[in-house]
């Protein structure tokens, strides 16, 4: 069971609730937190101050007092007025990790909501219950508003939720799984939607996945190197050291560990005396790559246990600030560095796919194919891969370098982050297809140079891959082919 405290949540516990469906809790301490923050806004509340979101109105509507008769009232019509969410909606997974962010980040006790709120976002989690959220909609700042008001409707037993394999009204799931829909009191609305929970959850479902397929990555260009007899010189520990990058250092460790014991790479001279870049130089194309993942890494896991909402209080309520720690800014940067991150990986293996099918390029059968000319092997492929990388370089502009004013310009300034992490998930899918296609025809090119030949360690991973993409004897709808060795591929996150 993960133990949520506001403060230690790292990639790993996420990892373990999103996918393997561990259950969680809040911790007893800062439930304390919780309550005292709680009771510091109902007092708020009694004496009528004029505190921002709990007695007022929002954005520009922040000068509208709001009687206490009323609270209950502002925070249901803001979750009405706000679910303006279009699109097709978030992975489940995605769903998934926005609970338990947000979960996370009200039990820092900064927000002010009951203990209610929080008990059920984690019901949500452990039953499985995942609200239906549309993609689109969302300025990044003031936080993820649209997004997360359609999670806070399926706490109110409002909207859909996937359950159990099937989307279904939210009352009928909560019936189902004995949950009580909350009713929202004064400032639970604000707290449940003011953060960056969506941006967030995205980017941490896409940077989980992107650590898994940049270490395949590793594993599909070393059986690229075999089946182009590439020189293993090149990945030579001194080389890279020389440079001073470790995480350059590591990719051309393990390069060498892969084909530690392979009779297929060539040492300089013997066939040629240098290689073209796209093998020559993965150490330090994905070894950049890698650099940017760490830096993505980083700031998600300060941004999975940061208070996002708006006001904060501290201090039992004597101090209540209205700050900006719902901008997506620092979110939206490394979704747009991580697109480029795991763009880059797409681009180069593009390369090392043209190279395995040309025969301009290497002394393997045109293609590939088992008979050049009758039949056209793994040209169209390559096309698919070209296709995709250019895709990519559309989806990798940065999203954060936007901003469009809001709420009569009073929300002048936006980040764009959710628009960033949607399209650095969607240049993942990308990628991981051009990765198959790489996979493929590495798989094909090694079967020509005799498996038998191959390192130990891309042997097992040929055997394995095998069993999903069998041997191309004949032309056939390779489509399917690519789709489930990236299906393979994205199951395979160890």
């Amino acid at each position: 069971m993960i133990q949520l405290t506001g403060n230690t949540l790292t990639i790993h516990e996420a990892k373990r609730v999103l996918f393997d469906n561990e259950t969680v809790e809040i911790s007893a301490k800062s439930m304390e937190k919780v309550i005292a923050s709680r009771q510091a806004v109902e007092r708020i509340v009694k004496d009528e101050r004029v505190v921002y979101g709990i007695t007022t109105g929002f954005g520009k509507f922040s000068d509208v007092y709001i009687n206490s008769e009323n609270v209950e009232e502002l925070q249901l019509n803001l979750i009405h007025s706000h679910a303006c969410g279009v699109g097709d909606p978030f992975p489940e997974v995605v769903s998934r990790a926005m609970l338990l962010l947000r979960a996370n980040a009200l039990s820092k006790g900064y927000s002010g909501v009951r203990p209610v709120i929080i008990d059920t976002l984690i019901q949500f989690l452990n039953a499985q219950i995942h609200p239906v959220i549309p993609q689109q909609g969302s300025l990044g700042a003031s936080g993820d508003l649209a997004p997360l008001s359609h999670l806070a409707l399926a706490l109110m037993g409002e909207g859909e939720v996937f359950y159990q394999g099937e989307k279904v009204d939210a009352s009928k799931a909560l019936a189902d799984a004995n949950i009580q829909p909350v009713t929202l009191q004064a400032k639970e609305g604000l707290a449940l939607i003011n953060g960056t929970q969506a941006m967030t959850a995205m980017g941490v479902v896409a940077y989980i996945e992107a650590e898994a397929l940049a270490k395949q990555s590793e594993l599909i260009a070393s059986m690229t190197i075999e089946a182009l007899r590439g020189i293993i010189d090149a990945f030579d520990e001194d080389v890279h050291i020389a440079r001073g990058y470790q995480q350059q250092v590591d990719v051309a460790s393990r390069i060498r560990q892969y084909l530690s014991d392979s009779q297929l790479v060539t040492k300089q001279g013997e066939l040629r005396v240098q290689d073209a870049y796209s093998l020559r130089c993965i150490p330090q194309v994905h070894g950049a790559s890698w650099q940017a993942l760490d830096y993505v890494k980083e700031k998600l896991e300060i941004e999975m246990n940061a208070a996002t909402d708006n006001p904060l209080i501290f201090n039992d309520g004597e101090k209540v600030i209205s700050g900006g720690n719902f901008h997506g800014q620092p979110i939206a940067l490394a979704m747009d560095f991580m697109k480029i991150a795991i763009a880059e990986l797409a681009n180069i293996s593009e390369r090392r796919i043209e190279r395995l099918v040309n025969p301009s390029l290497n002394d393997l059968p045109g293609f590939l194919s088992p008979e050049p000319g009758l039949q056209s092997g793994a040209m169209i492929m390559q096309y698919a891969a070209a296709s995709l990388v250019s895709e990519n370089k559309t989806l990798a502009h940065p999203a954060s370098v936007d901003s469009i004013p809001s709420s009569a310009n009073q929300e002048d300034h936006v980040s764009m982050g959710t628009i960033a992490s949607r399209h650095a998930y969607q240049i993942l899918l990308n990628s991981r297809r051009v990765l198959a296609i790489e996979m493929i025809c590495a798989m094909q090119g090694v079967e020509f140079r005799g498996v038998e030949n191959m390192a130990s360690l891309t042997k097992e991973f040929y055997h394995q891959g095998r069993r999903i993409v069998s041997s191309i004897v004949k032309d056939r709808v390779f489509s399917k082919d690519i789709e489930a060795l990236s299906a393979w591929l994205c199951a395979k996150r160890e």
